[in-house]
């Protein structure tokens, strides 16, 4: 049996995305008075006194989109709520009943068994009084709850236990890998996923700009657990429109910081921009692993080929010379699974340990091709020991007798040693230099 599924159903600004961080119990749902925010469904596994479930925030029934994504943000409220065991409709005390709390009762009256009622945003304890007219919408007795003052989380709490199924003891799998999809607008990130998920599982348009959260999909591949993370589509800070927007963008940065590969998609129609080399420093300053997605390859006719386009990248982007390249077609599901593959590769990459005598043995075989050579002024630095401390991303640290001795060029020098001579040829790496401790510390 899977997981249970709890979507939050409304019409636009009645606070569906406040609740939803509410019952998470963190920020992951983009929160603005602009109505129309989400459109995608987006969704986290909860946990309630050790019940789990999926909670899903979908757009707002009857929203009118500026972008005139209206039937695609009310496709996903219905796939939201055919896959629901549990459906929570979200009203505004604060509002009252209006045309469009009517449409959206109707949308979900053969759903009546599994809908609870929901009246948000009553503030103050006198609103309580003015929900009563929400009952003329066919449904139980709302629960009256205040995301800003925490009245009514125990009984919505209380509620959604006893409106699940009945649980098997069992913990979700925890993932075994987290990728995010980044890049500038419509490169595909999207239908990319959809293509994962086998799926309509995110809005897909010709419109930029169409993702705005950062939503995590979770499916299962060879037997494991993974999730791809749909981040909205980068464009420069001066032409950044709104607030929206702008949250949108810091969500890329966050996914970037908790993903464990990222894959960069890059639209192979066009020449690499601004943007693309912005986000590059982005990954290596996170010093995350990283796939260089050349989508839409298919329709790259002006392209010479596979290894010029890889030298163009390497000219464009040589912050990333380290990061394998994938060329696929998302439209086409062409090379989809083998990216992902790809990707697993990278992550077992960035955890290998290497043993202390075989580093040394590189660092040797370095100094003896290029020693160190020294600053105007001062002696050559005297390389002493490495050893690995760490891993995701491996981590060296080199023992001299004076770090500052240490130039940028040797740097990058040691560092393509070590990639070229050990298992982590692809991966970043970190290399720290620092000098050895007289004393015998732990």
């Amino acid at each position: 049996m899977g997981m249970p599924v709890v979507a939050i159903v409304g019409r636009p600004n009645v606070g569906k995305s406040s609740l939803f961080n509410a019952i998470a119990r963190r920020r992951i749902s983009i929160v603005d008075p602009t109505a129309g925010v989400t459109r995608d469904r987006v969704s986290a596994v909860c946990e309630i006194d050790d019940r789990y479930f999926e909670l899903v925030d979908t757009g707002g029934v009857g929203i009118v989109d500026r972008d005139d994504l209206s039937e695609h943000v009310e496709r996903q409220i219905h796939y939201a709520v055919s896959q629901a065991s549990l459906i929570l409709f979200v009203v505004d005390a604060r509002e009252g009943l209006t045309a469009l709390d009517r449409r959206t009762a109707d949308l979900l009256t053969r759903e009546r068994d599994r809908v609870r009622l929901i009246a948000n945003k009553v503030d103050e304890p006198h609103m309580i009084a003015y929900v009563g007219e929400f009952v003329k919408l066919g449904f139980c007795e709302p629960v009256c709850v205040s995301t800003i003052s925490g009245l009514g989380r125990r009984d919505l709490r209380n509620l959604i236990l006893e409106a699940l199924p009945q649980a098997d003891g069992d913990t979700p799998d925890e993932p075994v890998m987290r990728f995010a999809l980044v890049g500038r607008r419509n490169t595909g990130k999207s239908t990319f996923v959809n293509a994962l998920a086998g799926q309509e599982r995110v809005i897909v348009s010709e419109v930029p700009g169409t993702t705005r959260d950062s939503i995590d999909v979770r499916f299962e591949k060879d037997g494991r657990t993974l999730i791809a993370i749909d981040t909205a589509g980068v464009r420069k800070k001066s032409r950044i429109a709104d607030d929206v927007e702008y949250y949108g963008y810091s969500r890329v940065l966050q996914s970037i910081r908790r993903a464990d590969v990222v894959l960069f998609l890059v639209d192979s129609t066009v020449d690499i921009g601004q943007v693309d080399k912005k986000l590059a420093q982005l990954i290596v300053a996170e010093r995350r692993a990283c796939v260089i997605v050349i989508n839409k390859w298919d329709l790259a006719k002006n392209r010479a080929g596979v290894d010029a386009y890889g030298d163009y990248l390497a000219k464009t982007m040589p912050m990333l010379d380290f990061a394998p390249l994938a060329f696929t077609s998302a439209t086409q599901s062409r090379n989809i699974n083998s990216t992902v593959d790809l990707a697993c590769a990278l992550f077992k990459q960035a955890r290998v340990r290497v043993g202390t005598a075989r580093l040394n043995q590189v660092l040797q075989q370095a100094i003896v091709a290029n020693a160190p050579k020294p600053k105007r002024g001062s002696k050559a630095p005297k390389l002493l020991y490495a050893t690995q401390v760490s891993v995701a991303p491996p981590t060296i640290v080199v023992f001299v007798n004076r770090p500052t001795l240490i130039t940028q060029g040797f740097q990058r020098f040691l560092i393509n040693r070590f990639r070229e001579n050990l298992p982590f040829d692809e991966v970043p790496i970190r290399l720290l230099f620092r000098a050895r401790s007289r004393r015998v510390s732990d």
